[in-house]
């Protein structure tokens, strides 16, 4: 193995700040051509307003690839294994973190962790009797087997 010529960081470092400046300045530039495109779309909205088109916009707006997250029946059996292990009474938040954390995927993104907490409150809802439902001392819904 060869020494380091330096004992010091300063290249990477400098480096790393280089290229750190670079991806937001490109993520800017990213947001400034969305809300163009958003402007551009209101445009077109209102013009077909305008010229008397009545139908549903959204409707004719192409579909989307639907991303699956959890296969049939992973949510509410990933929900159940967290209660079972629980010491105590869960929120859906605490469920949704303890099944992100079990799987090992970044429990920092808000976006996502959020959308789960939705599935596993309505994944239990709609679970015949299998989980119940009671409200904690500060009002908050909380989950046990």
């Amino acid at each position: 193995m060869r020494p380091a010529r330096t004992n010091t960081f300063d290249h990477t470092i400098s480096g790393l700040l280089t290229k750190r400046a670079d991806l937001w300045n490109e993520a800017q530039v990213i947001r400034d051509r969305l809300a163009e495109i958003k402007n551009d779309i209101d445009a077109l909205d209102r013009t077909l307003g305008v010229l008397g088109y009545e139908g549903d916009l959204d409707a004719a707006m192409p579909r989307q690839k639907r991303h699956v997250v959890f296969g049939r029946g992973e949510l509410f059996r990933s929900c159940m294994d967290v209660l079972r292990h629980a010491d105590g009474p869960m929120t859906s938040r605490q469920i949704a973190q303890e099944i992100v954390a079990q799987s090992g995927q970044d429990a920092r993104d808000r976006r996502y962790v959020s959308d789960l907490v939705k599935r596993v409150g309505k994944c239990l809802r709609q679970a015949d009797n299998a989980a119940a439902k009671s409200k904690d001392d500060k009002g908050n819904i909380v989950w046990r087997l």
